[in-house]
């Protein structure tokens, strides 16, 4: 499988796992090519995907994005460690049904834990991303970047 062929089922499985997990009506906006080396994260999660497909997980958002998730999930709003906690998870949640969805296909694929980024910038290495906006009914949106390493 070529590099665009891997990250574009890893994209589409990443965005089947978004929806199986966050209980919102979304829509998923085309996915694009990121080109940009720095992104500014005001809350998100990266989780490195190791095995036959390697590479990372970004999503990202502001805070009232996962707290207005986090209310839908569980009937209320989240503040401070307990919505870090929160993104972590969340994080996790959607990488492990990702890794699930991938393992259908034949492929090995597994996940480290969650790394929650606050107000700091991300710096991408490889050249194989894609982007898109995730954008829920009651309004805001988090940003999904998949980043693949090239295969060796």
């Amino acid at each position: 499988m070529s590099p665009i062929e891997s990250l574009n089922q890893v994209f589409d499985r990443t965005i089947d796992s978004v929806k199986s997990v966050i209980p919102i009506d979304l829509t998923c906006e085309q996915p694009r090519i990121h080109t940009e080396n720095l992104t500014n994260i005001s809350l998100g999660v990266l989780i490195m995907l190791t095995g036959d497909i390697r590479g990372q997980l970004l999503i990202q958002g502001e805070r009232s994005v996962f707290q207005q998730i986090a209310t839908s999930m569980f009937g209320m709003e989240l503040e401070g460690d307990m919505l870090h906690s929160f993104t972590g998870e969340l994080g996790n949640m959607i990488a492990g049904n990702l890794s699930s969805y991938i393992a259908q296909s034949g492929i090995n694929m597994d996940i480290t834990p969650p790394n929650v980024i606050m107000e700091q910038q991300k710096e991408f290495q490889f050249h194989h991303r894609l982007q898109s906006p995730i954008l829920f009914k009651e309004n805001g949106s988090m940003q999904i970047i998949i980043e693949l390493e090239p295969a060796s």
